[in-house]
């Protein structure tokens, strides 16, 4: 699969009240979070999209074939509630925007992400049986929603979960099909929220 076959959304909507501060912005090796997953990103699709309620906020961070997705409330949401209706509908959002026939999700604070992990994950998806709509990690008895790739075509079904009021990855993914992706190093997907 090429990198023109790929679109990757990367999802930097969180309000960080575990980490007390924007996890985005935090510095790896100088290089904002946010940053540097897009700059990962871009290694393995040609379009990267941002999805955030606050792209003013990292307007400074845009990298050349990136671009902002501005995440909305949805129409029941009210005041400060609409901030945190969660990664669903963030996906969701970007989703809509998206050609591709698959997608690789990002969640903006994988500090020890690998492209070379990716790059071999991306490689597998061509094998994927059709009626699965995802391929992702599966550990600790748990789907890893926020690293992994999900076919285009899965929206009307997740529109349809998120209309219901659903707002959980795990719950949406147990309705379908979903490919077990290898994981030989349980440390690439370590996130911030895992030193609170």
């Amino acid at each position: 699969m090429t990198n023109d076959q790929l679109t990757a959304i990367v999802l930097a909507g969180g309000k960080s009240k575990r980490m007390g501060r924007d996890k985005a912005l935090i510095p790896i090796e100088d290089v904002p979070m946010l940053q540097r997953i897009c700059q990962i990103a871009e290694t393995c699709a040609e379009q990267v999209y941002i999805v955030t309620p606050w792209p003013e906020r990292y307007q400074h961070l845009l990298l050349p074939n990136s671009q902002f997705i501005q995440e909305l409330p949805l129409p029941d949401e009210t005041g400060n509630e609409s901030k945190t209706h969660g990664p669903l509908v963030g996906f969701a959002q970007g989703l809509t925007q998206v050609k591709t026939d698959w997608v690789l999700l990002l969640a903006c604070d994988l500090p020890k992400l690998r492209v070379e992990v990716l790059q071999e994950w991306i490689s597998r998806l061509q094998q994927v049986p059709e009626e699965v709509i995802a391929a992702l990690v599966y550990r600790n008895n748990r789907w890893e929603p926020l690293c992994g790739f999900y076919r285009r075509r899965c929206l009307p079904q997740l529109n349809k979960y998120i209309e219901q009021g659903g707002r959980s990855f795990q719950e949406w993914l147990k309705q379908y099909p979903v490919q077990v992706l290898p994981l030989v190093d349980s440390e690439m997907l370590f996130n911030f929220n895992s030193l609170i």
